[in-house]
């Protein structure tokens, strides 16, 4: 923290950024921090603090703030330092990448195991169930406004799935308990961000579940969207949060598939384990990454190409532990 705190007190320019389809945690983290930075602003006399992130659903403008999120990389601004948020990889900041690249000194805020520590400052607790715990663990819970204690919650509560996740763990709740006691509406932050759903998130939910299919032996919970299914509704990659977590309660499935088609034969996959399956393992070897019971990564080819060079991954891991039969 020591160093962190050196390098922004020694920054005129700061831009911060997450990683590319943010999410929950990625979001509430950009937000936090940057709402942190404002508040020591003077005393550290910064001049400029900016957001980067792709665009996300209007669910997230509960958070203060949002709106001054910067959604267009069109600028050749320049920083004195870059601070990366829940982002395991250069190459999934996206096109925050060139601000990171022309930065003086960079940072890298994150939890996730398979981070490749690419920054020249890298602060990775991956026994954190989120970057928003593990931001709250690096400011002064004095500083921690009610808007800032909103911001890491949401993060929280959606990386542990509201606290059901094995990545919850003790510290986790006594993190949410302070930031309960700033005053924060925590069960409209819940219903708002996490559980409600427009009617067409629904009928794109129900239709995965009706079309999904289970393999190896009903220990493998698998879905998918084409292009063209999602076209029909209108949907963005937001619309399908969700999905691979009812996947994944499943009764007897050890683990959850769910590929949607990003363009025209290349899918984002997102993997959940149930168990003793590192479907982190899986993800690396495919380019992604994540933790051990929840990662994604991209592939190439036809929606049966994803699955059958997914499948045989599982399926070792599978015989290995004596879970197939």
């Amino acid at each position: 923290m020591d160093k962190i705190t050196s390098e922004i007190m020694g920054a005129k320019k700061i831009a911060i950024a997450g990683h590319i389809r943010p999410d929950g945690d990625c979001i509430g983290s950009c937000t936090a921090l940057s709402l942190y930075l404002n508040q020591i602003k003077k005393e550290f006399k910064l001049d400029q603090i900016d957001v980067y992130l792709e665009n996300f659903g209007n669910e997230y403008d509960i958070l203060s703030h949002t709106k001054e999120i910067k959604h267009s990389y069109e600028t050749d601004e320049s920083y004195d330092l870059f601070i990366s948020l829940d982002c395991g990889s250069m190459d999934r900041l996206g096109n925050s990448r060139k601000f990171f690249d022309s930065a003086q000194k960079t940072i890298n805020i994150d939890h996730h195991i398979s981070n490749s520590k690419f920054a020249d400052i890298n602060h990775v607790v991956p026994t954190a169930s989120s970057t928003c715990e593990v931001l709250y663990s690096i400011m002064d819970d004095e500083l921690i406004s009610k808007e800032i204690a909103e911001a890491l919650y949401l993060g929280i509560i959606h990386d542990t799935g509201v606290f059901k996740h094995s990545n919850t763990s003790e510290y986790t709740m006594q993190v949410a308990g302070r930031l309960i006691s700033k005053g924060i509406n925590f069960s409209v932050l819940i219903d708002e961000t996490f559980y409600a759903k427009t009617y067409m998130q629904n009928q794109i939910l129900g239709r995965c579940l009706m079309e999904s299919i289970l393999v190896l032996n009903k220990k493998v919970a698998v879905a998918s969207m084409n292009r063209k299914m999602l076209d029909f509704y209108g949907a963005s990659s937001g619309d399908l949060d969700g999905i691979i977590d009812q996947l994944r309660v499943t009764k007897g499935a050890e683990v959850a598939v769910f590929i949607y088609e990003i363009q025209f034969h290349e899918f984002r996959v997102s993997l959940r384990s149930n168990g003793a399956i590192n479907v982190n393992k899986i993800a690396v070897y495919f380019g992604g990454g994540g933790h051990i019971k929840a990662a994604g990564c991209t592939m190439n080819g036809t929606v049966h190409d994803v699955i059958n060079n997914l499948t045989p991954h599982i399926e070792a891991q599978l015989k290995e532990l004596n879970l197939l039969y």
